[in-house]
């Protein structure tokens, strides 16, 4: 592989483009000495049998314009989403989730999809916490996937009281419109006067307002914390994105 494919499969425009920003000195590896950078498309360096560019390239270190990126055969990212974003690639009224993130993430090549990370699953515009992004199609499938019932923790708040009836309730199960059958969480805690800990399975349109709905409570405000056993790591803030460790890819499916 030569400089401006990996480039390319990285998302970082045409590939045109690519080759401009190695012929310009826009591309750089890590060296013994440092960053340097490297002149020409064909790397003497890729072809040398001690460098990570010859082989497996998961993990390699490079830097385009000075910002240090590191090379993924496929993108697994979370967000922690703030209030008043879409989660869509066309949003109605508010802002894309797709927006946070960096150009490169939003254009890596897909064949026969549309190019870049998708998101596991929507968040409303309202709701905020984790959120993940791929553009691997089976990872994306498999965390969808109502088979696999990987857990997803909600953060609740209503606008009135609750107590340990409404719990009772959510586990045992709830009618919604359009649902021949009941909705059932998986787990259902209250953790205050207004707010409860819930776990579900499944990932229905605007589920769990319509289950509290269900109860006889609106809710006001909606957090997810946890996917599977990958919470929100305390230092990645509202608005912001990082790429998953294989650790955290593997507490996904608890």
């Amino acid at each position: 592989m030569n400089a401006a494919d990996l480039l390319y499969s990285q998302g970082f425009g045409t590939r045109r483009h690519c080759i401009a920003l190695v012929e310009e000195g826009f591309f750089a590896i890590n060296t013994l000495h440092g960053t340097e950078n490297v002149e020409g498309i064909e790397l003497e360096i890729y072809k040398d049998p001690y460098s990570p560019l010859s082989g497996e390239l998961e993990g390699f270190i490079y830097s385009v314009e000075k910002i240090q990126w590191t090379y993924q055969s496929s993108a697994y990212v979370m967000l922690n989403k703030p209030m008043g974003i879409e989660c869509s690639q066309k949003p109605s009224n508010w802002p894309s989730v797709y927006t946070l993130l960096p150009s490169p993430l939003r254009q890596r090549p897909r064949k026969g999809s549309t190019p870049g990370v998708q998101a596991v699953g929507r968040l409303d515009q309202d709701t905020t916490g984790l959120l993940l992004l791929s553009d691997d199609g089976q990872f994306i499938h498999k965390m969808s996937s109502p088979r696999h019932h990987v857990p997803k923790i909600y953060e609740v708040t209503t606008e009135d009281p609750l107590d340990q009836r409404v719990c009772e309730k959510l586990i045992a199960g709830v009618q919604l419109k359009d649902e021949y059958e009941l909705i059932l969480a998986h787990q259902a805690e209250l953790t205050g006067e207004f707010t409860l800990k819930l776990t579900l399975t499944q990932g229905k349109y605007h589920q769990v307002k319509r289950m509290l709905a269900a109860t006889g409570h609106k809710v006001i405000k909606l957090h997810r914390s946890q996917i599977g056993n990958l919470r929100i790591p305390d230092d990645l803030y509202e608005g912001e994105w990082r790429w998953l460790s294989k650790k955290q890819i593997d507490d996904l499916f608890v």
